[in-house]
């Protein structure tokens, strides 16, 4: 009963965030809640499949850099997002047919170089992306004479965003293709034995983890209003991969959690001013080191402990 209204009231809760809070508190909510489909995307393909990624940066620019390129020259914003997702996901299928053939530390190589690759040509394809420089004044959506430009109208526009992708998410997972997934990460012999695709559904499992990224990327971009390559090297992929890490693999709320401690415990440390990087690494290691199903854990205790009590 509780997993079931726990959505909603989530949602709820978010879209009540812009009557209290003030213009940078809106942007780290924001920006939260576009790490959010980002960490949903990477825990499909890590957490449910078991397919390791270090490339989701690399597939955040490429949502990006459509919108970015685009949206200055008039186009629609839901163009340029279209258009991302597009190149996300192709090469989402591109980068998923190594998967096939290595896997665990091997595949995070092939994934790595990916993301590698996509900073080298982000930074020297001057006349496309602004190489170094990068691509400043991204504009928001609009609807005709609906604007999206203040950062509360913004912020409503990806929490919509948001919303859609739990519940697409969601659906998917609920499905065949979630149990495929799962099958193939506890034991792919087994998976095969029982008739599932491993060719297929491994595959996928990048290319719709790549076209959440890609999603999210676009979002982010006219968040910002400004991109540069350095947004999307190796460590923007280790930050998402640690927002799913510690919010719980494979679980569905994990990626809720996982983005909203990753985004908002370095702006709450922040006022330790020098130390706030030391405490926030202490407090990754210890989280863990005492939680290794994640932050997820301490939900499933809490939920525990209230039937135990009733």
């Amino acid at each position: 009963m509780i997993r079931r209204f726990l959505p909603l009231g989530v949602l709820v809760f978010c879209a009540l965030l812009p009557l209290a809070f003030e213009q940078y508190k809106l942007y780290v909510a924001s920006l939260t809640l576009v790490y959010l489909i980002l960490a949903i995307g990477l825990n499909l393909t890590l957490g449910y499949a078991g397919q390791i990624s270090l490339a989701h940066a690399a597939f955040m620019a490429l949502g990006s850099y459509p919108v970015a390129i685009l949206g200055p020259r008039g186009l629609p914003f839901e163009l340029g997002l279209a258009v991302g997702v597009v190149l996300a996901f192709g090469w989402g299928l591109v980068v998923g047919f190594p998967a096939l053939k290595v896997k665990h530390h091997y595949l995070a190589m092939v994934t790595l170089g990916f993301n590698i690759i996509a900073f080298l040509v982000l930074r020297n394809w001057e006349g496309l992306t602004g190489g170094s420089f990068g691509i400043s004044g991204i504009p928001r959506p609009a609807w005709g004479p609906i604007n999206f430009a203040s950062d509360r109208a913004y912020y409503v526009y990806i929490l919509g965003w948001a919303a859609l992708v739990v519940a697409s998410a969601y659906w998917l997972l609920s499905s065949r293709w979630g149990r495929a997934f799962r099958a193939i990460r506890e034991n792919e012999l087994r998976a095969a034995v029982v008739g599932v695709s491993l060719r297929t559904y491994k595959v996928m499992a990048f290319a719709i983890g790549a076209a959440y990224a890609g999603i999210g990327g676009a979002l982010f971009a006219p968040l910002l209003g400004y991109i540069d390559p350095g947004a999307y090297t190796l460590d923007r992929s280790i930050q998402f991969l640690m927002m799913v890490v510690m919010g719980g693999l494979g679980r569905f709320e994990g990626p809720f959690i996982g983005a909203a401690v990753v985004t908002i415990l370095p702006e709450v440390l922040r006022a330790s001013e020098g130390l706030y990087l030391i405490l926030y690494a202490l407090a990754v290691v210890l989280m863990m080191l005492f939680m290794p199903k994640g932050l997820v854990g301490v939900w499933d205790w809490l939920v525990i402990s209230s039937k135990s009590r009733i």
